[in-house]
């Protein structure tokens, strides 16, 4: 007699970037059928900047069998301090490795089917009856699972649905960012630079950068990218708005992406850089092509689990970037939901309230260490 065949458990994940891409990779790995849906109709591929890679983020991509021969970034040896002309303040021998948003968005997604892929598909809102989810989209389609995930970053529509009281607050001070090709600097800044995670700080201003693996994620040497980033302080206000105000015209919430940043505003960076930077990240700032802005934002939820819809990554908690955390945030989330469920398969909601009370407190220790490490930087008393 044939052994009747029992159905996996289905996941709805809301979000197709690193944090929906961690959530799904693990889900599968503990037995469960996962579709993903994203709201952008477009590939994400060329998104994002630089990341730190922490121990979570590779033993994510490990659990999910995505590991490989290829390196995941570059390695930097030492940690340096430079004044603004360029003289070395203090170094510490620091080995550490740094990646980039869109090699670790082409490794996750490797392990996600391209039919359980769903781009174009923004969430409206859902129903829940006893352990079943419903998501609705706005093209009029729905979906039935037994779990809906969160995973939607900073300006989430799911926690938007959940807690419409809940959004992020600005943190006083703004990142100013861009990648320049290895091949494009100078000998002289590549020496001050390679193989190095370099700082300038100064009263009310942070500036590093590390190397990156090139768009296409080589890492191997001339084929890689300079990462810079620069945090400055900006009132909200006028400020503020003038630096989201993008050069079509149009007020952003969060971000000006690659490309999009007014021309005003550009112009006056880059001559402020002129007379603030150290040699070597003054040739950054001037050769790189598309400046992007994202202005810091903190957000802690007192609560992950809905039923049978949770929140993870930055759809609960944003870590100052200070802290190295975001990412790492979402793949250990990831990774414990995973763990959770399996040890507990038959019993969904109780392996959900372990896995909450958890990441609660991962979660909140996170984002109290980076306000007091990002407010210190930058000078901002509360």
């Amino acid at each position: 007699m044939m052994k009747e065949q029992v159905q996996k458990p289905r996941a709805l994940v809301i979000g197709g970037s690193l944090g929906g891409l961690f959530a799904a990779n693990s889900l599968m790995q503990a037995g469960w059928a996962v579709d993903i849906f994203e709201r952008s109709p477009s590939t994400l591929d060329s998104r994002g900047g630089g990341i730190v890679l922490q121990p979570q983020v590779v033993a994510a991509i490990n659990h999910a069998g995505l590991d490989s021969t290829d390196p995941l970034g570059v390695l930097s040896r030492e940690r340096v301090y430079l004044d603004r002309d360029g003289a070395v303040l203090q170094s510490a021998v620091q080995p550490q490795t740094q990646t980039s948003w869109n090699t670790l968005y082409r490794r996750l997604v490797r392990g996600i089917p391209d039919a359980r892929y769903h781009k174009g598909k923004r969430l409206v809102s859902y129903t829940q009856t006893g352990a079943t989810v419903v998501a609705k989209f706005a093209d009029g389609t729905t979906e039935k699972g037994d779990l809906l995930v969160g995973a939607d970053g900073g300006d989430s529509t799911v926690r938007g649905l959940l807690m419409p009281e809940m959004a992020p607050t600005y943190s006083g001070y703004v990142v100013w960012r861009g990648l320049v090709p290895e091949a494009d600097v100078s000998p002289e800044t590549a020496r001050a630079l390679s193989g190095k995670f370099v700082f300038q700080h100064d009263p009310a201003s942070l500036m590093l950068q590390y190397l990156v693996p090139g768009e296409d994620g080589s890492a191997r040497p001339g084929q890689r990218r300079f990462n810079w980033l620069w945090y400055l302080r900006a009132e909200k206000g006028t400020e503020l708005d003038a630096i989201l105000t993008d050069r079509d015209g149009n007020a952003r919430r969060r971000s000006i992406p690659p490309g999009m940043l007014a021309e005003e505003q550009e112009q006056r960076f880059r001559c402020f850089a002129e007379h603030r930077v150290n040699p070597a990240f003054r040739e950054l700032v001037q050769k790189t092509r598309e400046i992007f802005v994202q202005s810091i934002v903190d957000l802690a939820v007192p609560q992950m689990v809905f039923g049978r819809v949770i929140l993870l990554g930055d759809a609960a908690f944003i870590p100052r970037p200070h802290t190295a955390g975001s990412t790492a945030k979402a793949a250990e989330n990831a990774l414990a939901l995973g763990a959770a469920l399996t040890a507990r398969p038959d019993d969904i909601d109780a392996a959900l309230s372990r896995w909450e009370r958890d990441q609660l407190i991962s979660g909140r220790l996170m984002s109290d260490w980076g306000v007091r490490m990002g407010n210190r930087l930058m000078g901002i008393t509360t």
